[in-house]
């Protein structure tokens, strides 16, 4: 009963500050600018996080700094309406955002490029994932001390079997499909023929897509970009000569560069979007809607899988996630859920928890899951509870299959004069002894496990996807895929990005917009870069998490099972 008048004396607030500030903005508006500056720095996400109430002891951003993808979107459609603008600055620092994310920041500026304005980039150094925004704009600017690390895409594939060897461990592990390659990194003292041959298919898509990317920003022949790669990286210099930069400009002369009027004996700055927005007479408004926006819910399910709660860093706890889907499935405001997944996999167990917590929810409004980074093994397992499954074209989908063992440090122990006597009551008692390796009985049991449990995940997969198990099968066996190449398996619906998934989310409710809002429930992890998770450069808790009460390399000495 209350939010009405509520509204209503807010909406009076705001329409009075906006009369009040008229004049003024009037004035101001006289020298409306001509350009508009946007800093685009770090991995800004997809939506505007939720910014704190209080932010004592927090270093306040620069200006120009993009929040959001969605937030430039916004941004630019104004600005494109505007007749007197010739276009943008875009300063691009330190910039790490995935593929499609670039990608998605790619389009936003070729939509405002097609209503006839015009793109200035400018960084001091940019590397290989930065440089294709930097290129989509008409004219790209270079610091005259700055660098151009452009130089392709590299994969070390690590194996860690002899290292342990010399040391007395023994990895023990058993795996259902012969490109479930993550025990390799433990077992083997070479990188095998599988791992390398999926290394070399990311590598090619990843390079075949810089390769287009540079192609069509700088008007170059598929050809002519390979050998700019090659001959990479380069100085401010050899950038300029080779015509992957326009011109050399320190940051104080952009303005001067750009035609802007200086004062005297001063550089004329290029304005944020914020000062922009004082010129105009009618600046867009947040008016309190009396009819609420649609919503969203979002669910992350980021990091390796684990069960119980918490979890922090890089682990996505099952307790944790599924009480996210409750809280997004009780919101009776939330007409669907999107299932942001970016997991390697983890635990079957904790990974089966979140999947039939999805089912859960996919009863009671449309669940849409959502990969732009990597929905591998257990991460997978958790999206098939959804009505469909997007990706990104670049991300690491699938490895279904499993694995599970242990390590035995008994030789270990012994060269440090630590002897250990292992007692036990039953044939299995000691399966996970970590001071011996698996007895002919135990082994048996550990194949019948692994057995087991890939038959289950390969059920569970064949029922959500609408396939017998056989053609899952030769889908599965721990076979990775590209978001592409997924989709032509089967595995994937649709490809697409983060902001069309989600308007096809609210469409599947019935409630189709582009105007909505979006709530978040659990916490977005830390990133994972694709390349170090496949050549197994990570920690070795990357593929596994071992539950047993002694540690030595900081994951538990024998693991019950592996995504």
């Amino acid at each position: 009963m209350l939010r009405l008048p509520f509204l209503l004396v807010v909406n009076l607030f705001l329409g009075l500050r906006l009369l009040l500030g008229l004049p003024f903005r009037l004035i101001a508006g006289r020298k409306r600018p001509t350009w508009v500056r946007f800093r685009l720095s770090g991995t800004p996400p997809y939506r505007p996080r939720p910014v704190p109430r209080f932010r004592w002891g927090r270093a306040p951003e620069e200006p120009a700094t993009v929040t959001s993808v969605e937030a430039l979107g916004r941004a630019l459609k104004l600005l494109a309406r505007d007749a007197k603008l010739e276009g943008i600055l875009l300063e691009v620092e330190g910039l790490g955002v995935p593929d499609a994310r670039r990608e998605a920041l790619r389009a936003l500026l070729s939509d405002f490029q097609a209503a006839g304005k015009r793109v200035v980039s400018w960084a001091v150094m940019v590397d290989t994932d930065a440089y294709p925004v930097l290129a989509a704009a008409d004219e790209v600017l270079l610091a005259p001390m700055g660098r151009v690390e452009l130089v392709g895409y590299a994969a070390e594939a690590t194996v860690l079997g002899e290292a342990f060897e010399r040391v007395g461990i023994q990895a023990h592990f058993a795996r259902r499909g012969d490109y479930k390659t993550a025990p390799e990194l433990f077992t083997d003292g070479k990188v095998s023929d599988i791992q390398r041959q999926t290394l070399e298919s990311f590598l090619d898509e990843r390079y075949g897509a810089l390769v287009a990317a540079i192609a069509a920003g700088r008007g170059k022949t598929p050809e002519e970009a390979r050998a700019l790669i090659d001959a990479g990286p380069y100085s401010a210099k050899r950038a300029l000569e080779a015509g992957l930069v326009d011109g050399l400009v320190h940051e104080a002369d952009l303005g001067t560069h750009l035609g802007l009027e200086a004062k005297k004996d001063e550089e004329p700055p290029v304005p944020t979007f914020d000062a922009y927005l004082e010129t105009l007479a009618f600046p867009p408004v947040k008016w309190r809607r009396f009819k609420r926006k649609p919503r969203l819910a979002v669910v992350d399910v980021a990091g390796i899988i684990i069960p119980g709660g918490g979890g922090a860093g890089r682990f996505a706890a099952a307790d944790s996630v599924v009480k996210a889907l409750r809280q997004a499935g009780r919101d009776t405001r939330a007409k669907a859920v999107v299932l942001a997944v970016s997991s390697p996999g983890g635990s079957a167990l904790a990974s089966e928890q979140i999947l039939e917590a999805v089912k859960r929810v996919a009863k009671q409004k449309p669940v849409i899951a959502y990969v732009d980074q990597v929905c591998a093994s257990g991460g997978y397992m958790a999206a098939i509870g959804a009505k469909e499954i997007w990706s990104a074209p670049h991300a690491v989908v699938g490895s279904i299959g499993i694995f599970m063992g242990k390590f035995d440090y008994g030789a270990l122990l012994e060269k440090l004069g630590i002897h250990r006597t292992t007692l036990a009551r039953g044939e299995n008692a000691a399966f996970f002894s970590s001071s011996r390796a698996f007895t002919p009985h135990e082994r048996a049991a550990l194949e019948r496990e692994v057995e087991e449990g890939y038959q289950s995940f390969l059920e569970l997969v064949a029922q959500a996807r609408g396939r017998t198990k056989e053609e899952i099968h030769q889908r599965a066996e721990g076979r990775v895929y590209s978001g592409l190449r997924a989709k032509e398996a089967g595995l994937v619906d649709r490809i697409g990005g983060f902001e069309e998934v989600c308007r096809h989310a609210l469409e599947e409710a019935r409630v189709a917009s582009d105007d909505f809002e979006l709530v978040r429930y659990g916490g977005a992890r830390g990133g994972l870069s694709l390349l170090k998770l496949l050549s197994g450069a990570a920690h070795p808790a990357t593929y596994a998490f071992c539950t047993a009460s002694w540690s030595l390399w900081g994951f538990g000495a024998a693991s019950r099972r592996f995504d």
